[in-house]
């Protein structure tokens, strides 16, 4: 359907996804499914401003594009049933894939995964958190620095068949004070990626160019300024950060 379609054609709600913090439904726009999530259904947070959070799902998706990784699904703002909102593409993952897994501790695979952090079940039995070590989600690992997500939990990592990994939810993002909070830590102090700095260097440029342009219509002044900032320290870093500050380094739940 062409992106025109996709704006002006009647959005109609099939479901509702229950497990979301924000009023999030399953809608179609002709033969095509949709996530739609009203500004309306935006619950109140202490540290974001109050019906933005939409805003911040399509910055995250524009930034996601000039990335060229194709970490977020096509996201766009819109009016709908319930008012406007943020509509993306639906995704529909392998259930027989996992990118992020809690496992037993004597369990975890020697190679092609990284390991987060230990802890205990309910059991007292030790667990670990581990994540797997490929390209796709080493390129999410980057964008989330990026964007500043403070929400990056396991089940926002979709593991498509194709080996592609997508992310989801990201109305947690772009804050002007640091706030990384992510299950994506295994390569914490690793040199980035020659694909990975070129990355961040398109970033750059284009916020000073059409990205910086569009971005002015959904984030403020000193959010701009922000994630100017966090690309330049990243750029000149030239590795993938370790937690740092009082926040918590992980979300909670993890899933």
């Amino acid at each position: 359907m062409p992106a025109t379609d996709l704006v002006t054609t009647e959005l109609t709600i099939t479901g509702r996804i229950r497990t979301a913090s924000n009023a999030t439904f399953l809608g179609t726009i002709g033969d095509v499914t949709v996530v739609y999530k009203p500004i309306a259904g935006e619950s109140p947070l202490w540290d974001f401003p109050d019906g933005n959070l939409a805003h911040r799902e399509v910055a995250a998706y524009l930034v996601s594009q000039t990335l060229g990784w194709g970490v977020v699904p096509h996201t766009w703002l819109r009016d709908g049933p319930l008012g406007e909102g943020m509509v993306q593409l639906w995704q529909e993952p392998d259930a027989d894939q996992s990118a992020v897994d809690l496992i037993a501790t004597e369990q975890v695979p020697s190679t092609g995964w990284k390991h987060v952090l230990e802890g205990q079940d309910e059991s007292g039995r030790l667990v670990t958190l581990v994540h797997e070590d490929s390209q796709a989600l080493r390129h999410m690992a980057v964008f989330d620095v990026i964007v500043n997500n403070a929400d990056r939990k396991g089940d926002h990592i979709l593991a498509m068949p194709d080996g592609h990994r997508h992310g989801v939810d990201h109305g947690l993002t772009f804050h002007r004070d640091h706030k990384l909070r992510t299950v994506l830590w295994g390569w914490l102090g690793e040199s980035l990626a020659a694909d990975e700095l070129d990355g961040i260097d398109r970033v750059s440029e284009g916020l000073q160019g059409d990205l910086g342009r569009d971005l002015a219509e959904l984030l403020s002044a000193r959010e701009i300024a922000a994630l100017t900032a966090r690309c330049s320290a990243l750029r000149s870093d030239g590795q993938l950060p370790a937690p740092s500050g009082e926040m918590p380094a992980v979300p909670w739940p993890l899933f």
